[in-house]
This record gives C-alpha cells, sequence and structure tokens, in this order.
C-alpha cells in the first residue's frame, strides 16, 4: 500500500509541475518573470513561448528569423493556433521533448579514463565545436560568441577532450532559464549534444549530459529539458537510460533552407545513401531540380536552366568512359601517374614478389572498391597465399604491392582544384575490462554506422581475425581497461575506419601532386589515396585513385559545393553563412 501511494503521490507531483512548466504563468508566478524572451545562441534564437503574452507576437517572432539562422521557438502552448497564423512560412518541429528531475537523477559514479570533460575555453576549443557541428550537419557558431564571458552564467559549454591527444571528440551547450526570463519553475535546458564520429571512446555522449545535468542540479535548478529529433534512436535510447522522460512540449520553427528536410518527403530520397544525399541537399539549397532515378544505386538526374546531369553519387557525365577506366584498374592508374612522374609504390602483378625477409606487402584486387578484399601488412609467405585468395574473391586478378609505412592521406580533387584533405584511420577499440573484444568491436560498428548513415562498420572475416591475431588477441578475449588496439589494418571508412580533416595542414607539394594526377587521368572528380610520413611535409606515395569518391565525411570543407559549382557555375553565389568568417 506505501508503495502504491509513494507512486501515486510522486507521478501527481511530476504531473503538476509538468503541466506548469511550458504553460504562461499567471499570477503571482509570472509577476517577475521576463516577456518576450528570445536568446542568441549563435546558430540562432531559442524563443521561450510562455515569456510571450499573445499568440500573435511570439509567430511573429519566429517569422523574423535572420537569414543563415535556425531559430527554436519551444514551450508552444497551443501549436495548432499559431501554424494556423502562417502555415506557409512555419512548421511544427518533428522532435520529442524530454524532462529529467533533479530528484529522479541517479549519480553514475563512472570515471572516464579516456576523455575529460570541462569547459570551453579557447580560440581552438570554440574551432574543434564548429567542426564537430557540420560532421552532425548543425548550424556552425562563431567563435567569439561562444566566448563571451559575460553569458557564461546564461550559456554554459562543455567539452569532451580525449586524453590520448587533447582532441576536442564532443560538446554539450546547456541554458539556465533563470538567467534567461526568471523562470519561476527554476528549469535549465540541454542543447547541441555533438560527438564525434570518428571517436573510437565510448561513453562520451552520456558523460557530456551527466555532466551538464549535474551542473544544474549543483546550482539548484529543478530539472533539465531537452528537445530531440524523433527519429534519433541511439539518443533517445541514451536520455531515457539516464532517466527522462517524454513531456508533451512542442516546437516550432521557420520554414528555410536549412530547416527543410524536416518539412518536405522527396520521394525516394530516403533511400539515398550519404554521398549521394549531401550533393542533392546541396542542389536542394540552389534550386536546382532533382530527379531521383534510381535511389538504392545512387542515381539522380540534375537540372537548372535548361542543362541537365546524370550522377551516380560524385560520379557524372562529365567523366569519361576513358577517365573512369584507368581509375577503375589499379593497374592502368599506377602505369599512368608512374608515367606522369608521380611517385608510386613497386607493384607486382598477378604474381607473388621474391621472398625477402622482413619485407611486408599490400595484396589487393586489381579491379574493386571500398577496401574488399584488401590485406595490408602481409609479411610471411603463406599470409600473402591467403591474402591472394581473399583478393580473388573480388578480382581474378591482384596486385602485391610494397607496403609503405606512414599515414593514409585522402585528397578530394574537383574541377582540378585540391577541394579537401583528410587522414584516414583504421578502427581502433579502446577495453573497459568488461566487455570481449567482439562485444567492444559490435559497440564500435553501431556508432559508426550511426555516424555515417550505415555505411562503416567492421566485419567480424578472417582479415580482422588475422589483425587481431597480430595484438595479441582472440575475439572471445576481455580487452584491458584502457587498452586500445587496432582491429583493421586498413583505414577503407566502408570497413570501421575514421576520417579527419587535415586540409589546412596539407602541404603545397601534395596538393599540387594530386592536381598533376587528376590532370594525368584527366579525370574532373576525384578522390586520390596517397600514403605519407606526414601531412605538412612534401614526401609522399599514391595508391590508387576513385572516380567516384565520397563527398561526406569531409566537413567542414566545402565538397558537396565545389561539385554543384563545376556541375552548375551559374547558380554560384557570394553569399557566407552568418557569424563565419
Amino acid at each position: 500500500m506505501r508503495k502504491n501511494y509513494d507512486m501515486r503521490y510522486r507521478l501527481e507531483r511530476s504531473s503538476s509541475l509538468s503541466t506548469r512548466s511550458w504553460q504562461k504563468p499567471v499570477g503571482p508566478r509570472s509577476q517577475k518573470m521576463r516577456s518576450n524572451v528570445a536568446i542568441d545562441m549563435g546558430w540562432g534564437r531559442l524563443i521561450f513561448g510562455q515569456t510571450f503574452k499573445t499568440i500573435e507576437s511570439l509567430a511573429n517572432a519566429v517569422r523574423a528569423e535572420e537569414e543563415d539562422c535556425r531559430d527554436i521557438a519551444f514551450y508552444i502552448r497551443d501549436p495548432h493556433v499559431m501554424l494556423s497564423m502562417a502555415p506557409t512560412e512555419l512548421f511544427l518541429d518533428p522532435s520529442h521533448a524530454y524532462r529529467i528531475w533533479s530528484h529522479d537523477y541517479r549519480h553514475s559514479g563512472v570515471h572516464w579514463k579516456a576523455f575529460n570533460i570541462r569547459r570551453l575555453s579557447s580560440g581552438e576549443d570554440a574551432a574543434a565545436v564548429n567542426d564537430l557541428y557540420a560532421s552532425r550537419g548543425m548550424v556552425r557558431c562563431d567563435a567569439d560568441f561562444m566566448l563571451d564571458r559575460h553569458a557564461t552564467k546564461l550559456r554554459t559549454y562543455f567539452v569532451a577532450e580525449a586524453q590520448s591527444d587533447g582532441r576536442i571528440i564532443g560538446t554539450v551547450t546547456g541554458v539556465d532559464h533563470v538567467e534567461a526570463f526568471n523562470d519561476p519553475e527554476n528549469g535549465a535546458s540541454l542543447w547541441c549534444l555533438a560527438v564525434d564520429p570518428q571517436a573510437n571512446a565510448p561513453g562520451v555522449g552520456e558523460a557530456l549530459v551527466r555532466h551538464l545535468l549535474e551542473h544544474y542540479f549543483t546550482r539548484g535548478r529543478s530539472y533539465v529539458d531537452l528537445s530531440v529529433m524523433h527519429d534519433n534512436e541511439g539518443a533517445i535510447r541514451l536520455y531515457e537510460k539516464l532517466g527522462f522522460q517524454r513531456v508533451p512540449i512542442f516546437c516550432i520553427k521557420r520554414k528555410n533552407p536549412i530547416n527543410e528536410p524536416l518539412y518536405t518527403v522527396p520521394v525516394s530520397e530516403e533511400m539515398l545513401n550519404p554521398y549521394a544525399r549531401i550533393i542533392i541537399d546541396e542542389a536542394h539549397r540552389r534550386g536546382i531540380d532533382v530527379e531521383i532515378l534510381d535511389a538504392p544505386y545512387g542515381y539522380f538526374k540534375l537540372k537548372s536552366g535548361g542543362r541537365a546531369v546524370v550522377c551516380r553519387e560524385s560520379l557524372s557525365e562529365l567523366t569519361s568512359a576513358i577517365a573512369m577506366s584507368r581509375c577503375d584498374d589499379k593497374r592502368v592508374t599506377h602505369r599512368v601517374l608512374a608515367k606522369a612522374g608521380l611517385k608510386v609504390p613497386v607493384q607486382y602483378i598477378n604474381e607473388l614478389p621474391p621472398s625477402k625477409p622482413e619485407k611486408q606487402w599490400v595484396v589487393k584486387p586489381a579491379r574493386g572498391e571500398q577496401g574488399a578484399g584488401i590485406s595490408v601488412d602481409v609479411r610471411t609467405r603463406a599470409e600473402l597465399e591467403r591474402a591472394v585468395s581473399l583478393a580473388q574473391e573480388e578480382c581474378q586478378d591482384y596486385i602485391v604491392e610494397e607496403f609503405i609505412e606512414g599515414r593514409d592521406l585522402r585528397i578530394i580533387v574537383i574541377d582540378y582544384t585540391m577541394v579537401a584533405a583528410a587522414v584516414r584511420k583504421p578502427p581502433l577499440i579502446t577495453g573497459d575490462g568488461r566487455h570481449t573484444i567482439e562485444a567492444l568491436i559490435e559497440k564500435y560498428s553501431r556508432r559508426r554506422a550511426a555516424a555515417t548513415g550505415g555505411e562503416s562498420h567492421v566485419p567480424m572475416d578472417d582479415e580482422t581475425l588475422r589483425c587481431l591475431k597480430m595484438e595479441g588477441y582472440g575475439r572471445a578475449d576481455i580487452l584491458p581497461e584502457g587498452r586500445t588496439i587496432q582491429v583493421r589494418k586498413t583505414a577503407n571508412l566502408h570497413t570501421g575506419g575514421t576520417i579527419h580533416d587535415v586540409t589546412a595542414r596539407l602541404h603545397p607539394a601534395l596538393s599540387s601532386a594530386a592536381v598533376d594526377a587528376a590532370a594525368a587521368l584527366d579525370i574532373p572528380v576525384t578522390g586520390l589515396d596517397f600514403i605519407v610520413p606526414d601531412v605538412t611535409g612534401p614526401r609522399y606515395h599514391i595508391i590508387e585513385a576513385n572516380e567516384r569518391p565520397g563527398l561526406a565525411n569531409h566537413e567542414p570543407q566545402p565538397t558537396a559545393r565545389k561539385f554543384i559549382d563545376l556541375l552548375f557555375p551559374q547558380t554560384i553565389t557570394q553569399r557566407q553563412p552568418r557569424n563565419l568568417q
């Protein structure tokens, strides 16, 4: 009986408080609350609906959104009425609202050893946060705005910093409602949770959310709210695990190019992979018509001003059949680049190299993509023979190539100009002392798949098992806490690799070599795979050329914009994003 009474009391208390929190206060509760509050978040305004006296003034506030911003009107009491006032300009955001009360929160006691959480404190931190925003499709924010110390009580920025290299791998923003509008319900809210999709450390998102919650509950706040897209299953699982509960809070936004995917339903586009979708999204922003020809295989037609171009992801009709065939066959690529005076590794075609002590090799199919059939750092004759068999599953002709020690560098060249450069790293997992290596790989693959639209995961195949054996482990072993191992030798995105932008640090000789390679192959859009000892130095070997490079995952570089510039130069505009240099 006592248990039932306690549960009924708790639900009644939660219900009464929750109902009041997003309704416009009346009587004594509203006397000190500020009116018509819209706070600048750098990427747009956060508009608190309960502070507006009339629904008309609230609707007008949302309609006054500035260009290149993403305003959010939260705590809308009568969304149906507000939408009826401007149905062509406003839309109901397809997000869920969640709330956690301070009395429901339970501290985990977990100490995260792979990273630490701290306040954002420098221009470098702000730049890293903007890169995270770009990687998650979020609007970036001016660095000086984030560093404005006059607003630190109103807006709080936390970052997760990797212990290994000091890299920022996650961020979260909090807003104190008491500071914003003297909230009589004593609340706060969570915004802009972003975790680096390349991070191999588990628990970053959970640690950031917990840190923000404990920050506000320590300050005496009664609850923290958040808004999450209805289909973001991973984030919803995290929030519910921490004790957040769904609440009937509504959010309204203004129709604009940034929000377009939220209020339109493109036919067949939901089946497109990220490499096609990034191009189509840019085309939509330019006002270019899009016709989906074959969504599962990434074929579409772009039309503007009497011009039409058929594409398969980044491969378009501008790439000739000759250029495509030169890239498709790695033997031909090697010969063309070598003839042009570019540095390439030694190759053996359809034969095993002479036995040499301590020599390392790469075995790969002569034709193929997405890292299939490739074995890296092969050392013994027996391993060479097994690697050849694996390669021949993809293509009967195979290549044995000298293994070049260094970093795996992808350079994107569009219209014979270097557009983006990124280091690709093989998949790494970090042990927690509790889970098997196979379980850790499965968790890693889920994170990579979520970050890449299902394009990246680590296959549990013979090559992965070989790499684990080289590390001294098997799939069923428990990896010690804090121990990091490499589970594949290749850095290909499709087999779990990660990609990290290095465009600003790229040595001019590497950029020049990539452009010269594109010219030699006579291909307007290509991704060149280099092995380099250092991206800031001139030394290199070119391994492959890709006729259909993935333009996604190169944020913040404008790969899709440059691709559309090439196809439809008449649509180029000089308008720059708000608050960005």
